[in-house]
């Protein structure tokens, strides 16, 4: 790791990045030419340019850009916002320099890969940050292939546009076929400072949320389910202090939803000839919007989640979570457009592009749905607790029910994420053990599983999957066991917690700030861990440095991922190998739940 002051002048802004397109290396293997050789006109696949490995250069600054068809003030890596597509390819050594041209400390993690620590972007974890005026150069051997992105761990700098793809190209042929390729980054850009939402949420959690129930959906509630069942309905939502349509924390009220950079009337717009077979790398790059993706008059084949290969899956729409990425295969017949449509999860708005094979075309934009209630399945860990209970909860968080509370970090919220207080503590590799499931004699459930409480074969909330074929997690399997294929030697289970009315979020009933040390995993172990959200938000769970291999009942085909999406009231497992030495973020990645509390540090040793 070096850091070195900035004496070069600021990186002058690319007349041309690299080509325009960003059609992979998939159709080198097929024999085609180069992608970004532009070949018959077509525009960038993805429009903010491409910077390509090994060695690449990086300038992040603060400047003045087109945002929505509107000035604004988004940071910018090499003069774009989001930043540019990086691509490298696997088996190099990478040598990504960085230099800071903000007046606040920065960094990047490469969100996905496997890495050292200290190249891992995480201010105060096993990194220090990068200072105005510094370059910092990240060195790491690419040890894999696939869709990835990229994005600042430092502060909320992330909801100000600081993001961007990451594409690994494969050593060896992939195990799928395409011509051409297009990145699909979804991103959720707001013209209110990051910190005026983050404190508007802390004033009142349902501050963005206007789609409340009126009298004419409590009537009609009637009409459908009687008085009786929706008083009751509505007392419980009242008693708990809560709202039925609280979905999305931030929401359209204050959110442009974008594409590639690009809002809906800006009509991004991907080439292709019928006949083709396009490769869409889709990438949640938002900082608190899940999506709900289809292109109506077309199949999607999802060929791979999180950037590892899975048995393909044909779908016709899928949600993606925050931070999640996934690999869909199309192939349009007809010589029309088509609609990329990225409806967010409450229904307040939404992205869209066009895939067509001539620039200027369109095609109809579905009507949106209606947004979601949510029901009892959000009460799924709550089950045995009286209403009154769990009203009386002043955190809604049910820490003491938890034997894992006592694993944890330090986390300073709204201070620019600085962990660097943290060095140095720790418990016992025993502690925040659970009690065992009582499956087996030995307590341990058999791999592959689904544990108890998971709703793996359901797409969550306002998805109908009798109106098209959708994908969930139970779709997802690997196309070969994983190298380790020992059990696990033991558990690990926590719980997601929250105070919606007070937007307090904490692992085990604790925020970052107010645990005392890290969670221990032992060197090489495998384990098992288990989340339970006693929460009734989705909450995207990040772990840094390792693979999280999803128990969906797939036995030895079980998928690897590093993001998983609990659904309220649900309860998910995951195989992990501790095989990455050092200190490594584990966290929601929903920004604000993070910088609110919901945030820790793994300690492999």
């Amino acid at each position: 790791m070096t850091k070195t002051k900035q004496t070069a002048s600021p990186l002058t802004r690319r007349q041309v990045l690299k080509g325009g397109s960003a059609l992979g290396l998939g159709a080198m293997a097929l024999g085609l030419p180069p992608a970004w050789a532009n070949p018959w006109g077509q525009t960038a696949a993805y429009p903010r340019g491409i910077e390509s490995g090994p060695d690449i250069s990086l300038a992040i600054r603060r400047e003045t850009l087109d945002v929505a068809g509107k000035t604004a003030r988004p940071i910018s890596i090499n003069d774009t916002s989001p930043g540019p597509l990086i691509r490298l390819k696997e088996g190099q050594d990478a040598v990504l320099r960085v230099t800071n041209l903000l007046e606040e400390s920065t960094s990047i993690h490469w969100h996905g890969l496997i890495l050292p620590p200290e190249m891992d972007g995480v201010p105060g974890v096993s990194f220090a940050g990068i200072a105005p005026g510094e370059t910092f150069t990240y060195r790491f051997p690419v040890r894999q292939n696939g869709t990835y992105w990229y994005h600042s761990h430092s502060g909320l700098q992330e909801q100000l546009g600081h993001a961007g793809p990451l594409v690994i190209d494969a050593a060896e042929p992939e195990p799928f076929r395409y011509d051409r390729e297009h990145v699909l980054l979804l991103t959720d850009w707001s013209f209110e400072d990051p910190a005026t939402i983050f404190h508007n949420l802390k004033t009142g959690e349902g501050y963005y949320n206007f789609q409340e129930r009126t009298v004419a959906d409590f009537f009609a509630d009637v009409q459908r389910h009687g008085f009786t069942d929706t008083a009751a309905q509505r007392a419980m939502w009242a008693e708990m202090r809560m709202s039925s349509r609280d979905i999305a924390d931030v929401t359209g009220s204050t959110y442009t939803y974008l594409m590639n950079g690009q809002s809906p009337t800006q009509n991004w717009t991907a080439l292709f000839k019928p006949g083709e077979t396009q490769r869409l790398r889709v990438i949640n790059g938002s900082a608190m919007s899940y999506f709900d993706v289809r292109i109506p008059g077309l199949t999607m084949t999802v060929v791979a989640a999180d950037g590892q290969p899975i048995q393909p899956v044909p779908v016709e729409e899928f949600r993606i979570g925050v931070a999640e990425t996934y690999d869909v295969l199309v192939t349009p017949e007809a010589n029309t457009a088509y609609t990329l449509f990225a409806e967010s999860m409450d229904r307040s708005g939404y992205a869209s592009g066009t895939l067509a094979p001539r620039l200027g075309m369109t095609a109809p934009i579905p009507v949106r749905r209606q947004i979601a209630d949510r029901g009892m399945e959000a009460m799924g860990s709550h089950e045995g607790m009286g209403m009154s209970g769990m009203s009386d909860m002043p955190d809604m968080d049910h820490g003491s029910r938890s034997p894992s509370s006592s694993t944890g970090m330090d986390h300073t919220e709204m201070s620019g994420m600085d962990h660097s207080n943290m060095q140095g503590m720790g418990h016992s590799p025993k502690e925040g053990m659970s009690g065992m499931a009582p499956d087996r004699a030995d307590g341990m459930l058999p791999v592959g599983v689904a544990q108890p409480g998971s709703r793996l074969d359901r797409p969550g909330i306002g998805i109908d999957p009798d109106e098209r074929r959708v994908l969930v997690y139970r779709d997802l399997k690997a196309l070969r066991p994983w190298p380790d294929r020992r059990p696990p030697g033991r558990e690990l289970e926590l719980h997601l917690t929250g105070n919606m009315e007070r937007y307090m979020w904490s692992f085990d009933g604790k925020k970052f700030s107010e645990v005392t040390g890290p969670i221990h995993f032992e060197k090489d172990e495998r384990l098992r861990l288990i989340l339970v959200n006693d929460t009734m938000m989705e909450h995207p769970i990040h772990l840094h440095g390792m693979w999280m291999e999803l128990e969906n009942g797939a036995g030895e085909l079980i998928p690897r991922k590093h993001t998983l999406n609990v659904k309220p009231g649900e309860r998910i497992s995951a195989l992990i190998t501790a095989d990455a030495e050092g200190s490594w973020a584990f966290h929601c990645h929903l920004l604000y739940h993070m910088d609110a509390g919901m945030f820790r540090v793994v300690k492999v040793a």
